[in-house]
Formats: structure tokens, C-alpha cells, sequence
């Protein structure tokens, strides 16, 4: 008889069901890895953790790989020896990635494929020893060679050292050369000439400047005003930059017609030098140049001021020119006066006025600028205003308010500073190429390149006084020594005892 409280054991699994399981598991693993992997292949971040961001891309040049619509190949010539052979390699990938597959890289070793290199070589006209990059797009080509990626200093080859590379401006060359083929023929702009503004040839105080418009596809053409009928038409827009005269009668009618025509203009104003048919020409723009000197005081000891007339400005983020500048600081050396904006007075005649750039607080509007009395100053730096003083604007006739919406029209951006962009100003900061970049490109109708643009990375080095040197000595030759001596002769009096 059944014990009626027994209960039934466990059920048992038979071998094919407990294979047939272990295999439904191991598929599932597997298609789970395979989906991982191209989750992660597809969508991934990469992150530049270099000391100098060498091999970051900048936001200009990721904002111009996005409008490429084509293939872009690029083909690399470089031997193993050459000094910039990894960077350049390392920063194809960036490109290939911020690409999104627009971008094909072709490496060929000249020394180990010489069929292959011979065939291209031959392909595209190339002769060269030097190492080199050929990028191809839209059946035009340019080549990029390593001299000009890099800045090499070979004074130690004579003492049996190798080629020190001491900037690495690969980004600068390669999109450059991409612009070029990209967009085809250059952008021309103006640059007027015969009121001793800076020279562009020779030994030229903007050649910094020159040599970055250049780079970004941009053509600066030198122009007199009085030897021409008319603006020419091929002049995309016209840059003036701190006449010490004022413009001629005729002169102001040129440019009033190239106005009148959407004509483009950058114009950056030494206040020093009075030009009342340039400000005149302003003023029925909505913007007014006011005769002052913006000052600051600044504390150099704890009961000692000094007034300083360089300009620490903001720019400001509601401009497609400044916006991805918004909130930057930069160094307005030299005179600068404050602008009026009248932006309510021109609206009627569909003319927008917009601030650019404000100096930061502190900063006050100083009409008796040639003064040395201290006391004045700061009475008057107490009574002065308290609102932002303005010291670049951006002007546009015609246009629409929307920025999605391309309209032709007339524009215009002004600085009351001329001399933020010489030489010896830019050495200290490149927030003010930044932002001429972004007012030419905003003049060319090409808001989709305006960015922060590529760095040149420098070398880090150390500078070392007497001082400090004789210190390096004593921890070198004294203090390290004695450290391995100590330990040594605690180690031995252990073992002793």
C-alpha cells in the first residue's frame, strides 16, 4: 500500500534538454557579445588626454567636415623615419572619426611598396622626396608635405642629435588644403590701402594675421581706392584696418556704392587719427564712435593705483559671429573708444546693429584722454557710467533676424581697436584670430566654418635662473646621493644588530 504522504521526487531532465539548453544559453551569450561589439563600434567616444590636445580636433574643423557632401581620400606618403610620422597617422584617425565616413586614408610606405607609391606618384604628377600627404576630392587634388605640418629645428644634427620637432600644425595644413578643394575657387577680400594702414608685404606687423585668413581659403588683395572706378565685383568684401587719414570724398562714394550693392566690410578703427567721413558713414548705420579712451584703475600695491588704457573685453554669445566665443576674454592693447549703438533710430530702414564685444566692469569712458591728473581720472572714473561700453558691433542691412533663413544683404562688423590684431598681440592669445575668423566667415556667408580654430601647440620648456639652477645642483649631486646612503646605512645597521 502507497504511503499516501510520500511526494513525487524531482523531476529528472534528460541529457538532450540539458544540451539543448546550455546551447539556447550559449547563442544568447554570443549574440549579446555581438551586439555589445557593434553597439560600441558604431557608437563610441574618444578622448584626447595629451598634455597640449595634440590630436583634439577643433570645433572649426569638425563644423567644415560636416558640410563636405562627397568622399574626401587621402593618401600618405611617409616614411617610418620621419620625425611626425605617428601624429600625422594619429590625427588621420580623428579625422577619419569626426568624418563619419566621408574620409578614406590610404597609407603607403614609399620605402616597402615602391610599385604602389609609383603608380599614385605618377597618377597625380607628384615629384617629391620629401614625405607628403595627397588628398583628393571631387577629381582635385593637393598635396600637403611634412614641412609644412611641422616646425623642426635640426641645430642638434651637427652634434649628433636627431630633428626635434618644436610645433606640430598638422590640423592647420590639412584643413586648409581641404577648404581649397572643397570649395574651389578662394574668397577674395580687399585690403585698403593709402592712409598707412598696416602693409600686408615685407615685414608686415599682421602677418600672423595674414598667413591664418590664408589659410582658410581666403585671398587678401591689396586695394587703393584711388586708382580703382569701383569696388571690383570679384572682391567678395573689403577690409579696413586703422587708417591714419580719412577717406577721400570719392573714396566715401566707392564705398557707400559697394555698400548700397550688399557689399561686405570689416572695418577696425584707430581712434587716435580723426576720420569724420568714416564715422559719419557710421552713424547713419546706427552706430556711433564716441571721442573717449576707455581706462581702468588697477591696484599695484596696497595704497597705489594705476591707470591702464588696455582693454580687457568679453564677447558675447547672441551673434552667430561670437557665439561660440561667448563669455571668451581678450586683450584690446592700446587706444580703444566706446560705441554708441543705435539699433531702435535704423530699424525702420531694415538695418540690425548688434554688440560684439563689451569691456569687462571697471572699465569707464574717459573724454579728457590726454590728462596725467590722477585725481581727475578717478573723479571721474566715480561719476563715469555704469553700463557696458561696447567696443565691437556687426551691422546688416536687409537681411532676416532668422539665422536658418539666407538672405542676400549688406554687412558690416567694426572694432573701435585696430592694433588687437598685430604680431606681438596675437603671440599672447588667439582669442582674437578666433574672432576675425568668425567675422570674415560671418562677411562670406560661411557661418557653418565659424569656430575656435586649431591651436599651434608649443613646446613645454623650463627657464632656470642662477638661482634655481644651483638648487638642481645640490638636490642632483648632494640630496639624492645622501637619500640612497641613509637607506643603505639603516638597512646594514639592521642586518648588524
Amino acid at each position: 500500500m502507497a504511503d499516501v504522504g510520500t511526494k513525487p521526487g524531482p523531476k529528472k531532465i534528460g541529457r538532450v534538454q540539458i544540451g539543448f539548453n546550455v546551447l539556447v544559453q550559449i547563442i544568447l551569450a554570443l549574440f549579446l557579445v555581438a551586439m555589445v561589439n557593434s553597439i560600441a563600434f558604431r557608437h563610441y567616444k574618444r578622448w584626447d588626454f595629451s598634455r597640449d590636445q595634440k590630436y583634439a580636433l577643433s570645433d572649426k574643423t569638425k563644423r567644415f567636415l560636416q558640410t563636405i557632401k562627397g568622399k574626401v581620400r587621402i593618401i600618405v606618403f611617409f616614411s617610418p623615419n620621419t620625425p611626425i610620422t605617428a601624429d600625422v597617422q594619429n590625427l588621420l584617425t580623428e579625422y577619419q572619426y569626426a568624418g563619419k565616413g566621408k574620409i578614406d586614408v590610404e597609407n603607403i610606405d614609399p620605402e616597402r611598396n615602391l610599385s604602389r607609391a609609383k603608380e599614385v606618384l605618377e597618377k597625380y604628377k607628384v615629384v617629391s622626396d620629401e614625405s607628403l600627404l595627397i588628398i583628393d576630392y571631387g577629381g582635385r587634388n593637393k598635396t600637403v608635405k611634412a614641412s609644412e605640418m611641422a616646425d623642426v629645428d635640426q641645430s642638434g644634427m651637427a652634434f649628433g642629435e636627431g630633428p626635434r620637432v618644436t610645433a606640430f600644425k598638422g590640423e592647420q595644413a590639412i584643413t586648409s588644403a581641404m577648404m581649397d578643394l572643397v570649395e574651389g575657387k578662394k574668397n577674395t577680400i580687399g585690403y585698403v590701402l593709402g592712409h598707412k594702414e598696416p602693409a600686408l608685404a615685407g615685414q608686415s606687423p599682421i602677418s600672423i594675421l595674414k598667413t591664418f585668413i590664408e589659410n582658410e581659403n581666403v585671398k587678401l588683395q591689396e586695394l587703393n581706392l584711388f586708382e580703382v572706378p569701383a569696388i571690383p565685383p570679384e572682391l567678395r568684401a573689403v577690409m579696413i584696418v586703422g587708417p591714419q587719414y580719412d577717406l577721400s570724398d570719392r573714396e566715401m562714394t566707392l564705398l557707400h556704392n559697394f555698400w548700397d550693392k550688399q557689399g561686405r566690410i570689416l572695418l577696425l578703427l584707430d581712434p587716435a587719427p580723426k576720420t569724420p567721413k568714416i564715422d559719419n558713414f557710421l552713424n547713419e548705420l546706427g552706430v556711433k564712435t564716441n571721442d573717449d579712451r576707455l581706462m581702468v584703475f588697477l591696484r599695484t600695491g596696497i595704497q597705489e593705483v594705476a591707470v591702464t588704457r588696455d582693454v580687457q573685453a568679453h564677447f558675447l554669445g547672441d551673434s552667430p559671429i561670437t557665439k561660440q566665443l561667448a563669455d571668451v576674454r581678450a586683450l584690446f592693447l592700446g587706444g580703444t573708444s566706446s560705441l554708441t549703438l543705435e539699433p531702435q533710430r535704423v530699424r525702420a530702414a531694415n538695418i540690425r546693429v548688434e554688440p560684439l564685444a563689451q569691456a569687462e566692469k571697471g572699465y569707464f569712458a574717459e573724454k579728457d584722454y590726454n590728462t596725467d591728473d590722477q585725481a581727475k581720472l578717478q573723479g571721474d572714473a566715480q561719476r563715469s557710467a555704469s553700463g557696458p561700453l561696447t567696443i565691437a558691433a556687426s551691422i546688416e542691412k536687409g537681411g532676416s533676424a532668422d539665422e536658418r533663413v539666407q538672405m542676400n544683404s549688406a554687412r558690416m562688423v567694426v572694432v573701435s581697436n585696430a592694433t588687437f590684431i598685430q604680431d606681438n598681440v596675437l603671440a599672447q592669445g588667439q582669442q582674437a584670430l578666433d574672432f576675425i575668423s568668425g567675422s570674415i566667415n560671418w562677411l562670406l556667408n560661411r557661418e557653418q566654418l565659424i569656430g575656435i580654430a586649431p591651436k599651434v601647440p608649443k613646446t613645454l620648456t623650463f627657464t632656470l635662473d642662477e638661482n634655481a639652477l644651483r638648487s638642481v645642483r645640490w638636490i642632483v649631486l648632494v640630496l639624492i646621493p645622501l637619500v640612497f646612503v641613509v637607506f643603505g646605512t639603516a638597512v646594514w645597521w639592521r642586518r648588524r644588530a
